[in-house]
């Protein structure tokens, strides 16, 4: 049975959160403050994390880097919950390692339906090769890293997972709608440019290697193992 913390310092929404998740099948801890979530995670790590943005003591992101700084944490799958809803907000949150985001108000199934979806791409990927290798690239899954030439390359959240679904899928291509349900999460409303935005910076830090990774105009991209 996956455990799931809830982060929320709405009482009221917290307890329909752990209730609607509970009755899913899930075990469930809620938090009010960003200080009881962080000493719960010292002692029992989750399968998967709602955290809101908004948090009484500190600011949720800020929650959300240190998770992906820190060896242990950084694989944890993190939903973040919050009644912000620019694009730009989104953006900040996903490209500091949020696997999806929910915005208030919500409906119980649809959050159900995202918890689901997020663990069981995890247990996919578990099953998954540790080393993907392409050309002079190699990503490694478990330690989360990236080599290029024998270089270290250091990538965003974002970009790391986007090299890592068009490395798994090197000499096909993947489409816009595709990395973008993979990627940045179920539904995501963000305009075109912030793929095109994180190919072009992909590319850069791949130096010559990032000449694989092909546009394919009006479809997607390919990692051409070719090139």
């Amino acid at each position: 049975m996956a455990l799931i913390y809830v982060v929320e310092d709405d009482i009221n929404i917290q307890e329909i959160e752990t209730f609607a998740l509970s009755n899913a099948g899930y075990q469930v801890r809620g938090f009010i403050t960003a200080q009881e979530f962080m000493g719960a995670m010292d002692s029992v790590l989750p399968d998967l994390v709602l955290l809101d943005v908004m948090l009484p003591d500190e600011d949720g992101l800020s929650v959300l880097k240190k998770l992906r700084s820190n060896p242990e944490t950084k694989g944890i799958p993190v939903i973040m919950v919050t009644a912000k809803t620019t694009e730009l907000d989104k953006v900040k949150g996903l490209d500091m390692g949020a696997d999806d985001y929910v915005t208030k108000p919500f409906g119980v199934m649809e959050l159900i339906s995202r918890v689901k979806a997020m663990l069981r791409r995890m247990a996919g990927e578990g099953s998954q090769e540790k080393i993907l290798r392409q050309g002079e690239i190699v990503l490694d899954r478990e330690k989360h890293t990236v080599h290029v030439a024998g270089e270290r390359c250091e990538l965003t959240y974002k970009e790391y997972e986007l090299l890592k679904l068009l490395m798994a899928n090197a000499g096909a291509v993947t489409t816009r709608e595709v990395i973008l349900d993979k990627v940045w999460g179920v539904d995501f409303e963000g305009e075109s440019r912030t793929l095109d935005m994180h190919i072009k910076t992909l590319r850069q830090k791949l130096k010559g290697q990032g000449a694989m990774i092909k546009t394919v105009r009006n479809v997607g991209y390919i990692l051409n193992v070719s090139s």
